[in-house]
This record gives C-alpha cells, sequence and structure tokens, in this order.
C-alpha cells in the first residue's frame, strides 16, 4: 500500500524534507525515558532557548551520549547488568534507550548538562530573517 503525501499540495513546493522529518518523528514515538520541553525567555543578552529535560535516572555521565547526526538531535543512553549482583526482587532493570529530536535548520545545541538524574540539552532557536526580493521581469515581445 503507497502512501499518500501529506504535503502534496501543488502550492507546497519544496517541503520534501519536511515531510522525511515527520517521518522520523513519528518513527521515534517510544515513551522512554520521559521528557520536557520549555521555552526560556531571552535575558540579559542570552537569545531566547528551548531546553530538553529527560529523566535519566540511574545513568551516569559516562552512560550517556549527545550527539547531533543529519539535523537531528540523538540522545542515547547504555547501562551493562552488573552480571555479580544477586537479587531477590528486580524492579529496576539496566536499560538502554535511545530518544531522537528533529532540529530544524539553524538550531544549535548550546550545551548538556546532567544534574539530580535529569539531562538538560539547552538549544538556541534561530532568530528569523525576513528577506524580501524583488524578481525583475523580462519582457519578451
Amino acid at each position: 500500500m503507497s502512501r499518500v503525501p501529506s504535503l502534496s499540495s501543488p502550492f507546497l513546493l519544496g517541503f520534501d524534507e519536511i515531510e522525511r522529518a515527520l517521518d522520523r518523528v513519528a518513527k521515534a514515538a517510544d515513551g522512554y525515558p520521559p521528557y520536557n520541553i520549555e521555552r526560556i525567555p531571552r535575558v540579559d543578552g542570552y537569545p531566547e532557548r528551548l531546553r530538553i529535560t529527560l529523566a535519566v535516572a540511574g545513568f551516569t555521565r559516562d552512560q550517556l551520549e549527545v550527539s547531533i547526526e543529519e539535523s537531528q538531535l540523538l540522545i542515547r543512553g547504555r547501562q551493562q547488568d552488573d552480571k555479580t549482583r544477586q537479587y531477590l526482587h528486580r524492579g529496576i532493570a539496566a536499560r538502554q534507550f535511545q530518544r531522537t529530536f528533529v532540529l530544524a535548520d539553524g538550531m544549535e545545541v548550546l550545551g548538556a548538562d546532567l544534574k539530580n538524574g535529569l539531562l538538560s540539552i539547552d538549544l538556541a532557536r534561530p532568530t528569523p530573517e525576513r528577506v524580501i526580493k524583488s524578481i525583475k521581469i523580462v519582457d519578451h515581445d
């Protein structure tokens, strides 16, 4: 069964990349780890930012990786099971995860911080530029 493109209007030209990004977002719908996204207003000369905060309790800094690949912010967590421990009850599993966020053109990752089991990643939003361009009309008469 073929998929009907959601951005197939003849008035939406060149939006193929946005449609591919929407497909990537739909595939990354796993709920672990939980996260927040907040807007941090412009303060003291710092630009408006976005902050993604993930609940990564039990992960150390060495078990976490933050990277950018093909306009995507990837956060990975890898824990190894400790084979030397003998559990009477095991409610906390050693777990791996990968969380993906698709970034708009111009988004810049400012840094990442791990504190009290929360991984926070700050991103700068691009300042949109208003572009007005006059197109010359050529008369062939």
